[in-house]
């Protein structure tokens, strides 16, 4: 398992990433030990010899330790939990891997023993400063300074024998030197660019077009434009009708509503309500996916300042949109209470009666109060 190297940083798309350290502790009494088992790898992440981060963990917990190289052994002596060389590796990371600028870990150690210094250069920003020299690890890191890349030290003596070899040549003038030079010749920049450009001309289009499938041809500016606005409306609904009872696929197609009032701005957003509504009338969009909508303004699609313009120019329909609704609570609270009315009322039917009388019932008093009668009685 790997974890960020700055720790700090919880972004789990973070691209420094370390594995996990692993310890196995062996031995009994005074013999126990702990194996830092993949202090190899742990080491290769941060880029430093992996004998610093042991001999760190020896210093800040006061005990020896080994190394073995050849079968990649690195052993602190005692008996310590992963977690606690875990949390250690920390500080040693802070204080000789990041940089101290942009808290990036791609630093180089430059050790100079002669004047005891050690410097460390940021690829990443540039930064170069000095180390503080104090903590006990900076010792052996003066004793054994990081082993330089042997490649690059190749290369720059190989530049530096180029130049010279250079300098020679023009000096003396020979033109046998200049067959030496492996760099190819130079090519002309124009005939170069024309390779890279892209052909357009009629055959070439017309080729391209028959490259693209016949669903993606559909989505192309064709003979559609030419066709009747009620033709037009119909080819549209084709596309937005699987919104039809899925709020999520709604929240898409406000969401594609965003980004083309930005591409026309100009046009279309003035119109925003009068779009929203007959989206709205045609069952396309629902009214609670419009008023969450309406609640928050997201810059996922367009910027925030667009965001806000499209949500003020939607407020009217919004608020028609929450009247309605509050007006539609308001006639079925006034229904229901129709129907407790009708409840108390009930009719009474009476052979001697002449003309159909209807009498209210007052609801009846409970068992308590025909208690209190009798008792009072």
């Amino acid at each position: 398992m790997s974890v960020n190297v700055n720790r700090n940083v919880s972004d789990q798309f973070y691209r420094y990433k370390m594995p996990r350290l692993i310890a196995k502790v062996e031995g009994k009494g005074n013999g126990i030990k702990t194996v830092i088992v993949n202090m190899v790898d742990v080491a290769k992440a941060l880029n430093r010899p992996p004998t610093y981060p042991t001999k760190y963990f020896g210093c800040e917990l006061g005990a020896q330790t080994q190394f073995d190289a050849k079968n990649d052994r690195y052993i602190v002596n005692g008996s310590h939990e992963a977690n606690k060389l875990q949390d250690m590796l920390d500080g040693f990371i802070h204080k000789f891997v990041l940089c101290s600028e942009c808290d990036n870990p791609e630093t180089d150690l430059h050790v100079n023993p002669k004047k005891q210094t050690i410097g460390s250069a940021c690829k990443a920003c540039g930064n170069r400063g000095m180390l503080d020299t104090r903590h006990k690890l900076c010792t052996f890191i003066l004793k054994n300074p990081p082993e330089t890349d042997s490649s690059c030290v190749k290369e720059k003596k190989e530049k530096k024998n180029r130049k010279k070899d250079k300098e020679n040549g023009s000096g003396s003038g020979e033109a046998g030197n200049h067959n030496d030079i492996d760099a190819p010749d130079a090519v002309d920049g124009e005939e170069d660019d024309d390779d890279w450009a892209e052909e357009t001309t009629e055959e070439a289009q017309r080729r391209r077009m028959e490259e693209i499938s016949d669903h993606a041809k559909n989505l192309t500016l064709s003979e559609d434009l030419e066709k009747t606005l009620e033709e037009r409306v119909n080819l549209f609904y084709n596309f937005v009708k699987f919104c039809h009872n899925d709020k999520k696929a709604q929240k898409y197609l406000l969401g594609g509503f965003e980004c083309l009032v930005k591409l026309h701005q100009s046009q279309l957003l003035p119109r925003v309500p009068i779009i929203l509504k007959d989206l709205y009338d045609a069952d396309l969009l629902e009214e609670d996916v419009i008023l969450m909508w309406a609640e928050k303004v997201s810059k996922k699609y367009v910027s925030k300042e667009l965001a806000k313009e499209i949500h003020a120019k939607a407020a009217p329909f919004v608020k028609w949109l929450k009247e309605a609704e509050e007006e539609s609570e308001g006639s079925e609270a006034e229904e229901e209470e129709e129907e407790e009315d009708d409840e108390n009322v009930e009719v009474v039917y009476s052979s001697s009666a002449r003309e159909l009388k209807v009498e209210t019932v007052q609801p009846e008093k409970a068992e308590e109060d025909d208690d209190l009668d009798i008792d009072a009685i």
